[in-house]
This record gives C-alpha cells, sequence and structure tokens, in this order.
C-alpha cells in the first residue's frame, strides 16, 4: 500500500515557522489502527487524513497519543495541499468533520478557515491546575481546553509547566494567554496527554481564544501571535458564532509512505 504524504508549515510564511503537520490524501478510510501508527510515525503534532465526500471532503486529525476532534493548523495545510498540488479549482473547500462543517478559502494572507466560536465559560482554577503550571491566574475559563489568562506577555513566555502535572488534568489541555506588546494577544499551548508537550500554533485554540479577547478588547477583527520556538502569527475575526483563521502555508517535504501488507 502506497500513501501520499505532504508536510506542510502552517500559519508559516517561511519553512521551520509556524506549525509543521503532515497531510495524507487517501481514496478511501483504511483502519483506525493504521491511521493512528501513521501519526505515531509522522511524530508530528498532527497528522490530516481525507477523503473525497460528495462535493467536499471527509477530514480528520490524528496526534501521535490520538485522535482529536479539531486541530486547525492541519485544517489549513490540507487545504494548501488541496489548492497548491491536488488541483482544487473552487473557491472554498468544505471539510466534513466530527465538529461540524469547516470551510477554507483563499485570502490576502494565504487561507481564510471559518470555525465554530467557542462557548468558553469563567471557571474556578483548580490547585492541581496553579500547581501544574507554576502561576497564579488573572482569570480562568474553560471549554475544550484549560484557559488561562495571566497579567503580560512575558509571564506567558516564561512559563514552565510541569507536563506530568497537565497531563493528569482533564480537558484535551491547556492554553495560556494575556495581552500582547505588538499584537492584540498572546498564547502558548500544552498537550501532553496527546504527547504534545507545547503545540507549536494551535489554530482550534484561538476559536477559544478570539471570542474571549474580541469581548474583551471590544472589537471583532484581531491579530494573536503564539510563542513558542517556532512562533507563529494568527489572524482572527469573530463573526457571530463562527471565528475565521487566516494564515499562510508553506511546503516542507513530499513523499510516499509504502507498507507491505
Amino acid at each position: 500500500m502506497d500513501i501520499k504524504i505532504y508536510q506542510v508549515d502552517a500559519f508559516a510564511e517561511r519553512v521551520f515557522k509556524g506549525n509543521p503537520a503532515a497531510v495524507c490524501p487517501l481514496d478511501e478510510w483504511p483502519s483506525d489502527e493504521l491511521l493512528q501508527n501513521i501519526a505515531q510515525e509522522n511524530n508530528l503534532s498532527e497528522t490530516a487524513f481525507f477523503v473525497a465526500e460528495g462535493k467536499g471532503y471527509s477530514l480528520r486529525w490524528f496526534t501521535p497519543g490520538g485522535e482529536v476532534d479539531l486541530c486547525g493548523h492541519a485544517t489549513l495545510a490540507a487545504a494548501h495541499v488541496l489548492f497548491k498540488h491536488l488541483g482544487y479549482s473552487d473557491d472554498v473547500i468544505a471539510f466534513h468533520t466530527i465538529s461540524g462543517a469547516l470551510l477554507v478559502g483563499k485570502s490576502g494572507t494565504g487561507y481564510s478557515m471559518s470555525f465554530p466560536a467557542s462557548n468558553i465559560q469563567p471557571i474556578d482554577a483548580s490547585s492541581d491546575l496553579i500547581s501544574a503550571l507554576g502561576v497564579t491566574p488573572v482569570e480562568t475559563l474553560s471549554d475544550f481546553d484549560y484557559v488561562v489568562v495571566l497579567e503580560n506577555e512575558s509571564q506567558v513566555a516564561s512559563v514552565s509547566p510541569d507536563f506530568a502535572k497537565l497531563s493528569n488534568l482533564g480537558l484535551r489541555g491547556v492554553v495560556v494567554t494575556a495581552p500582547g506588546e505588538s499584537v492584540d494577544f498572546v498564547s502558548r499551548a500544552f498537550f501532553p496527554k496527546y504527547n504534545v508537550n507545547e503545540d507549536p500554533v494551535t489554530g482550534s485554540a484561538h476559536c477559544e481564544l478570539a471570542p474571549y479577547w474580541a469581548k474583551k478588547l471590544g472589537r471583532t477583527q484581531l491579530v494573536a501571535k503564539q510563542l513558542s520556538k517556532r512562533t507563529g502569527i494568527v489572524q482572527c475575526e469573530v463573526v457571530h458564532d463562527r471565528v475565521i483563521l487566516s494564515g499562510n502555508a508553506v511546503d516542507y517535504l513530499s513523499g510516499t509512505i509504502t507498507i507491505e501488507t
């Protein structure tokens, strides 16, 4: 069995920046075990797999530790592969996912993705969460992640989590955020239970962050920066119950996975 594979740096203007994702176009779905094994072998934060479905594509995402319900950067990478390498000619790609329909089109900054906005809600920070991060939050919220608001960008940059403790918390992971110095807000994202201690640029987390900061800052268009070592810029717009995330993508490699059966 041969499977085409592309590796794309998403939310990046040049290679070695943003968040790398593997993308595997498929003719039909193989076993979940094979999908998980490929994701483990790739050892990237996400591997995206898609199969043509009607006028769109069925899309799934796997980390080395398991399948996830939503992933922004690997969706952007999958759209980039379709537009640039596989001859997709319509204006917008419809991806059918476990989180509903995700629409991706070309934009002035590369690609724009329409995702469902999070219904993020304030919660009391647990002692376990505070101990795992080693900082006292200004505010704590949650939806599919814990979102921990800190005072400033410097605090976000200097957070040094205890990943073993983070992996024992509920929800998908932990995102720390604060107002930015040169952008509207900054963040970092940690998902150790999925074998991704720190994700370089997390599109799905901005479905939680953009609505929060739009309300705090009183505007719907925002520029965000994720403060990982690779860094990445995410353009955000909140439109009713959707978040429009925009960014570019660049190719790193393409090849073929060969699996003897």
